[in-house]
């Protein structure tokens, strides 16, 4: 099978390929990006002799059609903004294509991907992607589920922490500091409870966790649990529900106050030409930065509790990855790409062939899935305690 990884020289794509490549049954990986010193960003990485490299001389969006064309499915991993151009191209030849970014932002194009007979597969990397099919696979331990709390977040093992943020950059800077620009939904005694941005890192919701090996780690919202709660056909009476980032604690303490004083707003500022989101991720983001032998760590849990038989039951799941120093990926790189190539893989071989705009909650087969995922050394533990 060949298949393509759009904005493959990123993070996320440099894992992608080197899963690709690994991968038994790949023939050829086509990695697309703008930037032309690919096979030195590789190098050292995988083996090359399967990837070929195509350079846009333009916008990147010119070569999608002619791209996806020739492939059996592709992995978009390119800025969010680019995400529609990318479907468009994948409906257009019809070419399986999983994307890492949400699904709402390209929602119109349902029709169009049912028409064409073709499967996209959003929000499939780490979070959502991996915790989505957790819930999938939870719901079938159920007869009724009553809550869900989810977790995840990624932060620097202990001996890589920095004052006073306690926080490395594992991924896009600038939208860590736009997902603090996101609205969250609860849901809380059976109700709809909306956290507004402002309130992001003052709100009664935050409070802590504790991880074995890590001690107390800080939990606030961020994120819409309602959207995924309502594809759950057990979860209909569910009562409290809630999607959390995790930091190391004193996150929320730091940010709330810059928060108020308009440090992550994005308007423009008068003679400046940026917004003090934009000035806040320059000056940051340089000085955040892992050594060669420091890792990120990607904590998950996901907790369910419910009824099975009439008796009350909770189901919780953990996951940590961890950076590779031998290859230097970075656990959210792993967390991300893995899942991404595991899905596309499925999509090439046909095993998913749903039309449409799909999700890992209802279109990934879990067993399959969290099979490969352990192959690769990354394996949830699940524990079940009945009350």
């Amino acid at each position: 099978m060949k298949i393509a990884v759009l904005g493959g020289l990123g993070l996320q794509g440099r894992a992608a390929i080197a899963d690709l490549v690994a991968s038994e049954g790949v023939e050829e990986v086509v990695c697309v990006d703008t930037v032309t010193d690919g096979a030195a960003r590789l190098g050292g990485l995988t083996d090359l002799s399967r990837v070929r490299f195509v350079v846009p001389e333009g916008a990147i969006a010119s070569v999608l059609g002619n791209v996806l064309a020739e492939v059996d499915a592709a992995i978009d991993l390119l800025p969010q903004p680019l995400m529609r151009e990318a479907v468009l191209a994948a409906i257009a030849t019809g070419t399986p294509l999983v994307t890492t970014n949400y699904g709402k932002a390209i929602a119109d194009l349902a029709p169009a991907a049912e028409q064409a007979g073709v499967s996209i597969m959003t929000e499939c990397g780490l979070d959502p992607g991996i915790d989505l099919v957790l819930y999938a696979r939870a719901a079938r331990q159920f007869d009724a589920i009553t809550a869900i709390d989810s977790y995840c977040g990624g932060i620097p093992e202990p001996k890589a922490m920095a004052k006073p943020l306690c926080y490395k950059v594992s991924w896009n800077f600038d939208m860590v500091l736009v997902s603090q620009n996101r609205d969250s939904v609860m849901i809380e005694d059976g109700e709809r409870v909306a956290v507004p941005a402002g309130q992001q890192h003052d709100n009664p919701f935050i409070h802590e966790i504790e991880v074995a090996g890590l001690g107390q780690l800080e939990a606030f919202p961020n994120g819409d649990a309602l959207h995924y709660v309502e594809m759950l056909a057990a979860a209909k009476g569910l009562r409290r529900s809630g999607r959390y980032t995790l930091r190391w604690p004193g996150w929320s303490a730091f940010w709330a106050p810059l928060k108020e004083l308009g440090f992550l707003s994005e308007d423009k500022v008068s003679g400046i030409g940026a917004s003090p989101r934009e000035f806040l991720g320059r000056l940051l983001g340089p000085q955040l930065q892992y050594g060669p032998g420091e890792k990120d760590l990607c904590v998950m849990r996901n907790v369910f509790s419910g009824t099975q038989g009439g008796r009350a039951k909770t189901v919780t799941s953990d996951l940590i990855i961890e950076r590779d120093l031998a290859s230097g990926l970075f656990g959210m790189s792993l967390g991300v790409g893995y899942p991404a190539s595991i899905v596309a893989q499925m999509l090439a071989r046909r095993e998913i062939t749903t039309p449409g705009l799909l999700n890992p909650l209802l279109h990934v087969p879990d067993e399959p899935f969290f099979d490969a995922l352990a192959r690769r050394g990354i394996k949830v533990a699940e524990t079940v305690a009945w009350n």
